[in-house]
């Protein structure tokens, strides 16, 4: 597809948003609802999208379709070094949610509900409600298994249209492999959670999928609070991004496949221990990769790479279309001068960087995510920041931003100072973590990152025992993709002492004085 054509089509697309929004629902010209005026407590709206990483106009990507998430972006602040605590789905939104970090939680993984863990803990949404706010949950806020009632006002909901659809063929497939792990004698878990192919471009409706159908649901939604007395705290949660990649073919035609780019580290870093890479599970989980190999193994044929890396772009321009529906709707519900508005991925995702596909590592590609916030009160718009923020951040800045008290609890650092002058002094570091269970040295081995303004560096430790295995360190001056560890190079003695302070003494200590809570 020609430049020019990629470009007035997703032109388009962004034009005809808010047609569509407004063509959903019958009662939409019967509202007339009366713009309401800058308050002391505005609306919030927060979108939470799964699995993006920066792969956005607005971020830099040449390549991507995503006019409404820029957009988003010429209204408020863009954040350009914002980092979540795990990158995986439910540890990150615990994280994000209760403004607790993974220490503190206990929630590393993702089939531990955090109430298991910390059952009184105030959410964010809960929090909003004690205070006035009608909180309102729909799509995938939280991870989808653990919703977690008590935050919500009304019962939280997630679209009944399929999140999944493929053709025949592909059944067919998914039975025909199922059958050929049974005879080789694969566990019964593998074949029990087999899925169908990683990718789908049916020419269907934006309604007939997941995301679509959820976004007519919340339009209804927010229509019918934005009547009410009370401020909303809307939280929307989109999967897409996420596997398997299955948005409507109009967003697979928004790009020429053959002429994508492909990562260009298509390697694990120098010098790195395996453990610090996922297995690309994620894909193995899928009929079409059962064989996948090991990123320290070989990379994938290059039709597949090419084929997810469509894939996942053109969920992404799906997502995008979402977007661009609601805030159109808050636009035409004259809610705009009163809601703040927040855009958060749970984590980023490889696209064969490092020679491996999905997430699950300490890696800047699957740590840094895009944040963009929206404050029609404060002159923001377009602007941008450096400044080091986390996803634990977003619970007290939400609370000052909304004129409510932040909760004792919280171990995140309100960033609302950042929106009116981003080049504050601010964060010395980001801190995240992974575990990986399953090691055969170990039955799990802790990955601890701390990330500055110049140098990301990890730490690999038994997690029973604490012994420490393996160390990373990544020079960002001259290897911004991390393709080099170069922890043994006597260059970096200096900076290692301050970076080994700043993991043993945690998150406080990265913060300026005139951000510590204990001075």
């Amino acid at each position: 597809m020609a430049e020019t054509q990629r470009v007035a089509l997703g032109f388009l697309l962004s034009c005809c948003v808010f047609l569509s929004s407004c063509s959903q629902d019958g009662d939409v010209d019967q509202l007339n609802q009366v713009p309401r005026g800058a308050s002391e407590h505005p609306n919030v709206l927060l979108i939470v999208v799964d699995d993006l990483r920066c792969s956005l106009g607005s971020y830099g990507d040449a390549t991507a379709v995503s006019p409404n998430i820029d957009a988003l972006c010429r209204r408020g602040m863009r954040f350009d070094r914002a980092y979540v605590q795990i990158a995986a789905c439910n540890p990150s939104r615990v994280a994000m949610m209760t403004g607790l970090r993974p220490d503190t939680s206990g929630v590393r993984r993702l089939a531990t509900p955090f109430r298991n863990n910390v059952p009184d803990v105030t959410t964010l949404p809960e929090h909003f409600m004690a205070h006035g706010y009608h909180t309102v949950g729909r799509g995938k806020v939280y991870h989808l298994k653990f919703p977690d009632p008590q935050s919500w006002s009304e019962p939280h909901r997630v679209s009944k249209t399929p999140v999944k659809y493929w053709t025949e063929r592909q059944w067919d497939l998914l039975t025909q492999v199922r059958e050929r792990l049974r005879r080789e004698g694969r566990p019964d878990n593998v074949i029990k959670n087999l899925r169908p192919p990683t990718t789908c471009d049916a020419d269907v409706p934006d309604r007939l999928r997941h995301e679509g159908a959820m976004t007519n649901a919340t339009l209804a939604t927010l229509r019918r609070v934005a009547k009410g007395k009370q401020p909303f705290f809307m939280a929307v949660g989109y999967v897409n991004p996420h596997l398997p990649f299955n948005a409507p073919r109009k967003y697979w035609d928004l790009y020429d496949r053959e002429n994508l780019p492909e990562a260009k580290n298509p390697f694990p870093p120098d010098g790195a221990p395996h453990v610090a890479m996922n297995t690309m599970h994620e894909l193995r989980y899928h009929c079409d990769f059962t064989e996948v190999p090991r990123p320290w193994e070989g990379v994938l044929a290059e039709a597949d790479r090419r084929r997810l890396v469509h894939g996942y772009l053109a969920a992404v321009s799906f997502v995008d279309a979402q977007v661009g529906r609601l805030m159109a709707e808050i636009d035409r519900l004259g809610l705009a001068d009163n809601t703040v508005v927040v855009f958060w991925s749970d984590h980023g995702f490889k696209l064969g960087e490092h020679g491996s596909w999905g997430k699950k590592t300490n890696y800047e590609i699957d740590t840094r995510v895009p944040l963009i916030v929206i404050d029609p009160r404060i002159e923001m718009a377009g602007r941008s920041t450096s400044a080091l923020v986390e996803s634990v951040d977003l619970y007290p800045t939400l609370c000052e931003l909304a004129g409510l008290p932040v909760p004792a609890h919280v171990e995140g650092t309100s960033f609302k100072p950042l929106l009116a002058k981003p080049d504050l002094p601010w964060k010395e570091a980001a801190f995240s973590q992974f575990l990986r269970d399953l090691v055969p040295e170990h039955d799990e081995v802790r990955g601890n990152a701390v990330r500055t303004k110049r140098y990301r560096y990890v730490t690999w430790r038994a997690h029973a025992t604490d012994e420490l295995l393996h160390e990373e360190l990544y020079d960002h001056a001259g290897d911004p993709q991390e393709n080099t560890n170069v922890i043994d190079r006597p260059v970096y003695n200096e900076a290692l002492i301050r970076l080994r302070e700043l993991q043993q003494q945690g998150w406080r200590a990265a913060l300026p004085r005139s951000l510590r809570p204990d001075l």
